[in-house]
């Protein structure tokens, strides 16, 4: 019988090798315990509002506002909804004449992609051009657009961090180029070590691999480093020096734990360094709703932003953009309301305020809670979570526990990860799935649980590790 097109053997090999541990074997163990009656508590994907963070309400009146113009005709809505969300929806509506439910540019809507710059702009100090600005679902769609762009062949390198998101190894799988990991350095707290990404990029030119681009995730995911700004401007001079385009992942910059390195952003520092840097290192930023304090990854509204690329580069880009006609409108004015949230003096603005701050001051408590309650622990040692929503700790398993693992036919991290799993319900991603040095070992886990659930979460955490490294340390001991 003739093979069929959508038979396996048939598929795409690109499709076939992509991995994406996130949501992989220790996600869909999870999800069939949970099935069977047990408490989950899904702590392997930054997913707030899936572990009960609560919506900020004036953009949630702003966009029901958009998706329900009718109640600006009823004479009670100034009773349920206060003027300034009836004004912002009466704007974005304004902004967008077929309402939510009509296509807009490929780009984005004009007016938001106006408020996106302006928000740059007051970030940076320098100003922003809105036809270099594309809103898009999310910024995963934003960074899968620019790497499509950017990889031509299998012989295509892409600069990657280790430990990395792996939409990166996935996408640069899917797109049929070549990763180039370049390590971070665990011991100088996740820092960048360019004498290390040099020999990388030497190691994969000597192998004919052509390294066209470098992506940077700051603050880190999984993690949760903040680069300080002297090591951005050694990271610009390495693109400018080794012609390399910048990809620069910066959707948690508003998830910042700690004051002796606030986030600055990449295009700030390039802006600041002066020509011919300035002009010639091509950049390419990426924001989002899902993160920060405002958690809204359902929604799907990111954007990206184009600096120092050609006109030419630019139209192709929008004409791939086009293929899909229109980023999601609702996440579009999320967007909006993010980059242009309640200023002081509107009704809004109070409640706004104390709500988006006592979200980021309880993450900051639960990062330190986090930490400290690794460290705590027999055989695991965990940088500060300095910003993004991970911890990323390390576990130094006993040589019995890999035994144990390769006997079960299981990468040992996953091993482990499985096992604390099924013994307390609390899902992890092993640190394998990101990438990491050999013979090390991580797991990586969100800080969203809700804050009263802490100490109970990490004390589970603690009984089980040290109940493990007595199993399999007193077995090396016999």
């Amino acid at each position: 019988m003739a093979r069929k097109p959508l038979d396996y053997d048939q598929l795409n090999e690109n499709v076939k090798k992509v991995q994406y541990a996130v949501r992989g074997e220790l996600y869909l163990r999870a999800s069939e315990l949970q099935k069977e009656g047990k408490k989950i508590i899904f702590t392997n994907v930054g997913n707030p509002h899936a572990l009960g963070q609560k919506p900020l309400t004036f953009p949630r009146q702003v966009v029901a506002l958009c998706q329900a113009p009718f109640l600006l005709d009823d004479p009670n809505v100034g009773l349920l909804f206060p003027a300034d969300a009836i004004a912002r929806a009466k704007h974005y509506l304004s902004l967008a004449p077929g309402g939510l439910g009509a296509y807009s540019d490929s780009r984005g809507i004009p007016g938001i992609r106006k408020e996106v710059a302006d928000f740059i702009q007051r970030r940076d100090g320098y100003p922003s051009d809105p036809e270099l600005i594309y809103l898009t679902d999310g910024a995963s769609k934003g960074v899968m657009q620019m790497l499509n762009a950017i990889i031509r062949n299998e012989r295509d390198g892409i600069l990657v961090p280790v430990p990395q998101y792996p939409l990166y190894s996935a996408a640069i799988s899917l797109f049929g180029g070549s990763l180039v990991p370049y390590y971070l350095e665990e011991e100088a707290n996740w820092g960048l070590d360019f004498v290390s990404i040099r020999q990388t990029v030497a190691e994969a030119r000597s192998k004919g691999i052509t390294v066209r681009a470098m992506v940077i995730i700051n603050p880190g995911n999984p993690t949760g480093q903040c680069l300080s700004e002297a090591n951005i401007k050694e990271l610009l001079q390495f693109c400018y020096h080794e012609n390399l385009a910048l990809l620069a992942d910066e959707v948690y910059q508003q998830n910042i734990y700690q004051d002796e390195r606030p986030f600055i952003s990449a295009r700030k520092v390039l802006f600041d360094m002066g020509p011919p840097l300035s002009r010639e290192v091509q950049l390419v930023s990426f924001h989002t709703v899902s993160k920060g304090f405002w958690g809204e990854c359902g929604q799907r509204g990111g954007y990206f932003e184009m600096t120092n690329l050609p006109p030419k580069t630019v139209d192709e880009i929008y004409k791939v953009a086009s293929i899909a006609l229109s980023p999601n409108v609702p996440g579009q004015i999320f967007m909006g309301v993010m980059v242009n949230p309640p200023k002081p003096g509107d009704i809004s603005y109070l409640k706004f305020a104390a709500e988006s701050k006592s979200i980021l001051e309880s993450m900051r408590r639960r990062a330190r809670m986090m930490t400290d309650g690794f460290n705590s622990c027999r055989n695991v040692v965990c940088n500060f979570t300095e910003g993004a929503m991970y911890s990323f700790p390390q576990i130094r398993l006993p040589p019995r526990a890999i035994e144990a693992a390769k006997r079960a036919g299981k990468v040992p991290d996953v091993f482990y990860c499985l096992k604390l799993l099924e013994a307390t319900g609390i899902s992890t991603v092993p640190g394998s799935g990101f990438g990491q040095k050999e013979g090390v070992f991580h797991l990586r886990t969100t800080i969203l649980p809700a804050e009263e659930d802490f100490p109970a979460i990490m004390s589970s955490f603690k009984k089980f590790n040290d109940s493990f490294m007595e199993q399999y340390e007193s077995y090396s001991r016999m």
